[in-house]
């Protein structure tokens, strides 16, 4: 779903230190003075993603692990010691939120997608509508948006509102560009209400076989990302310098993912699809091309 906003989702939109990710985090284009803060709220928001996802833990201990995040958080904001038990993550991260005065409210914001990933995972529970998906990206995504314009100092209504559209489409493609891997986790993000306007059952999602209705399925998520991007895409070319042009390669990237979904008939149940280095060039191209 950091550098801009980066991988694509809680599982973050943040960016690579030692997992795959589609952005390399605190990259050579943002500006030095922030990169201790991009990296703080990394490996907060990393730390957390990984209790909900990771290993062979039960809910019930993901979920407490994550309230003890919760609790410390809050001690390091109130002014309060933190529980010493992730000091590697909230001693840098209560220097940073002193510093740059970050909003905390969009650090729990975080943890709160996280929780509600690891408690519909195990009861099985599936967003009902596409309204409610998008809910969720505002708690996933957006908060990651919101906290780097912060550190640029940006805090204007129409900012905000297309880093939140960038944000959100973000999100969106990973959930696309995982598909495969997330529903036989049990993860679905596909709405009850889009597989039921395109006539898909879970069973077609969990087959290695075509499938056309799914097929319809993705093609209109990847459409609705695609429209998304578009409408915050202007913000990368309003914002100056080195943050512009980043903000320009993370939307280029995102775009570039639905270009490789449509390559392959929209199947991203079935195959996932990446950017590799040859991709680099024509995301630089596309970036400079942007107007």
């Amino acid at each position: 779903m950091l550098c801009w906003a980066c991988q694509f989702g809680p599982r973050s939109i943040l960016v690579k230190i030692d997992h795959y990710e589609n952005f390399p985090v605190a990259s050579w284009l943002c500006p030095p003075r922030l990169r201790p803060a991009i990296t703080a709220i990394y490996h907060f928001a990393r730390n957390a993603d990984d209790i909900a996802d990771e290993g062979e833990a039960a809910p019930a201990a993901r979920l407490a692990d994550l309230a003890a995040l919760r609790a410390d958080l809050a001690a390091i904001t109130s002014g309060a010691p933190h529980s010493g038990r992730w000091p590697q993550i909230f001693n840098p991260l209560r220097s940073v939120l002193q510093v740059f005065a970050l909003p905390p409210a969009l650090l729990a914001q975080l943890l709160s997608a996280f929780e509600q990933d690891v408690r519909y995972s195990a009861s099985g529970q599936r967003y009902q509508t596409d309204a409610e998906l998008l809910n969720y990206c505002t708690r996933s995504a957006n908060p990651v948006g919101r906290l780097l314009l912060h550190l640029y100092g940006i805090d204007d209504a129409v900012s905000l509102a297309q880093s939140d559209q960038i944000c959100s489409a973000l999100q969106l493609i990973n959930f696309w560009q995982d598909l495969g891997p997330d529903v036989h986790r049990d993860r679905w993000y596909p709405s009850v209400e889009a597989m039921q306007q395109h006539a898909v059952l879970e069973a077609d999602l969990l087959a290695d076989r075509p499938c056309a209705n799914a097929c319809a399925l993705i093609a209109a998520g990847v459409a609705q990302a695609r429209d998304m991007m578009a409408q915050g895409a202007a913000l990368a070319l309003r914002i100056p310098g080195r943050a512009g042009w980043e903000l320009r390669l993370v939307v280029q990237g995102g775009l570039r993912i639905l270009d490789k979904i449509e390559a392959i008939g929209h199947e991203s149940w079935r195959q996932r699809v990446h950017l590799g280095a040859f991709d680099f060039p024509l995301l630089l191209w596309r970036a400079w091309r942007m107007n």
